[in-house]
């Protein structure tokens, strides 16, 4: 157990005593070294409920607590009832030899119990190559999915398209009309078909194939085929170079196919929450709270986004899930409340769905944006993206910002291979212990498991034991909160604390039990870079 666990376990049991469960205890670092380790609010938090002086609630929390000198050096009360925890020197050491002892396996929890977990994510309608706005879900989904792995969920990937209605018949159309145009004929192209060369390129692998003798076909279903499954396998070789794989491709077809939407309007009728007016279906929102109703199928019997989606998500709940976490665009803001609406009108609990909205990315080449649009295929494609940067920096960018931040993708900065790029930063970090390790083998001196960790005294020693024993609440925050971009703040400043530590303090000398004491917290910084290096989904690299 962490000093920062104890200290949390202690707060919860005095909670518990006092009857006070609904609060939650919160500990933050201090800005500044002299405020302690830890610092807690929970006593200005609970004066008002209790009617009492924080301070004086802060020093029964202190009292409650009691002498604990395997966690803590002191506890002291500051300001208004602020609580400063000091850490001991015993806990600095057992936290270091904790990291060494779990190895891959430090910084892992089992808060998520086991619990089933559906992440879905990307979802894109296979009607062209993922750009960068796809880019910034994908890395943000399996970022998360990773996350709850590490914190003992069991989760699903899943990604879910719709191959049916009029965006395919665009697409199959305009394939239809690249070949026509490839074989010969002189045929107008629309404005707004699908104008990018891999229309060009499906057309042309339909003419190596089959000639000129679907030149009379103007039934656009093979050339809609052949453009869906020519897109998927490209979306399943883009997203492998991120290191990303699905479990499950739900098609949304299926639900029609399998009479899921039919149940979901008779479901919501039986509860009288569906109308039939001016020729369409609306679903009654305003019974539910909601300013208006919404239309569920339009007069041309074409259902709207929030039908299928209703019934795709009641088999989610009917698969069994837990958790749901659905990751979507800006452009869905207005339509899931909607959405969860209709979960809980047929009887499912909406709270087991989050619902993580991120916002849209401008790729940057200095001080001018680069335009993207699908139809028009002035736009950056996400594999074009990783050919110029990799795809380390690619997932690090996308993942350094809040996902609710608006995101400028900087091609300058994701280009430099320098100290500048986070990315190289941080794996520059772990290369450079790497090549520590390495020399110290070369000199006969090795890391020893039972090293002397209290010759460790140094102020840049105690500051990176600190922080690297903060890894597993950073996990777990991370993946609680759904905030990949906190793991990343946190590998970019465990890297500096280990500068910091490596530029004033010799690590190979003379002394073998010195060298063999600083081999032991280089190990240890490896091994929580490393770490979160495979949580966010990139390499930690040995040699730069």
């Amino acid at each position: 157990m962490t000093a920062e666990q104890f200290i949390l376990n202690e707060l919860i049991r005095y909670l518990q005593a006092r009857h006070l469960s609904s609060f939650t205890p919160i500990l933050e670092k201090p800005k500044q070294k002299q405020f302690g380790d830890f610092t807690t609010n929970i006593a200005l938090q609970l004066s008002a409920r209790q009617q009492r002086k924080p301070r004086d609630i802060a020093q029964e929390i202190v009292q409650f607590i009691g002498h604990q000198p395997l966690y803590l050096k002191q506890m002291e009360i500051a300001g208004p009832g602020f609580i400063n925890f000091f850490i001991s020197e015993n806990s600095i050491y057992q936290q270091l030899q904790e990291i060494l002892n779990r190895k891959q396996n430090y910084g892992k929890a089992e808060v998520g119990q086991g619990k089933k977990t559906q992440v879905e994510f990307i979802s894109a309608n296979p009607t062209g190559p993922l750009t960068i706005g796809h880019g910034r879900q994908a890395v943000l989904g399996d970022t998360i999915a990773r996350l709850l792995e590490a914190t003992g969920h069991r989760i699903t990937r899943e990604y879910y398209y719709n191959n049916a209605g009029r965006q395919m018949r665009i697409l199959g159309d305009s394939v239809r009309l690249r070949y026509l145009q490839l074989i010969g004929e002189k045929v107008e192209f629309p404005e707004d078909y699908y104008q990018g060369d891999y229309i060009v390129e499906i057309a042309r692998q339909i003419v190596t194939e089959k000639g000129n003798s679907l030149r009379e076909q103007s039934d656009v279903t093979f050339f809609k085929e052949k453009a869906e499954n020519a897109v998927f396998t490209d979306i399943r070789k883009t997203i492998s170079r991120l290191g990303i794989s699905m479990d499950i491709y739900y098609n949304e077809n299926s639900l029609y196919q399998e009479g899921k939407i039919e149940e979901v309007i008779a479901a919501l009728r039986e509860r009288g929450l569906v109308a039939d007016r001016d020729g369409a279906v609306w679903f009654l929102t305003t019974k539910l709270g909601m300013d208006q109703d919404r239309v569920i199928v339009k007069s041309t019997g074409e259902p709207t986004y929030r039908l299928p989606d209703i019934a795709y998500h009641r088999e989610k709940f009917k698969r069994g899930f837990e958790l749901i976490v659905d990751i979507f665009g800006a452009d869905h803001i207005a339509t899931y409340p909607d959405v969860l609406l209709g979960i809980e009108a047929l009887g499912y609990d909406k709270t087991k769905v989050k619902v993580l909205i991120h916002q849209f990315v401008t790729l940057m080449e200095g001080s001018a944006k680069i335009k993207m649009s699908t139809r028009k295929a002035n736009f950056v494609t996400l594999d074009e993206l990783m050919d110029e940067v990799g795809a380390d920096v690619t997932r690090l960018f996308f993942l350094m910002r809040h996902m609710n931040s608006h995101l400028n993708f900087d091609l300058t900065l994701a280009k430099n291979q320098s100290d500048e790029n986070p990315v190289y930063y941080i794996q520059y970090a772990h290369a450079r212990i790497c090549s520590i390790i390495r020399f110290g083998e070369e000199k006969g001196i090795t890391y020893l498991e039972n090293a002397d960790l209290s010759l460790l005294q140094k102020s840049e020693e105690i500051d990176l034991i600190k922080y690297l024993a903060t890894f597993p609440a950073v996990i777990e925050a991370s993946a609680l909160n759904f905030e990949p971009h906190r793991l990343v703040t946190y590998l970019i400043e465990a890297a500096t604390s280990f500068h910091k530590f490596y530029t004033e303090h010799r690590v190979i000398q003379d002394d073998t039990t010195i060298t063999q004491a600083r081999l032991a917290l280089c190990a240890a910084a490896r091994i929580v870079l490393a770490n979160g290096c495979q949580l966010l989904g990139i390499k930690a690299p040995e040699k730069m």
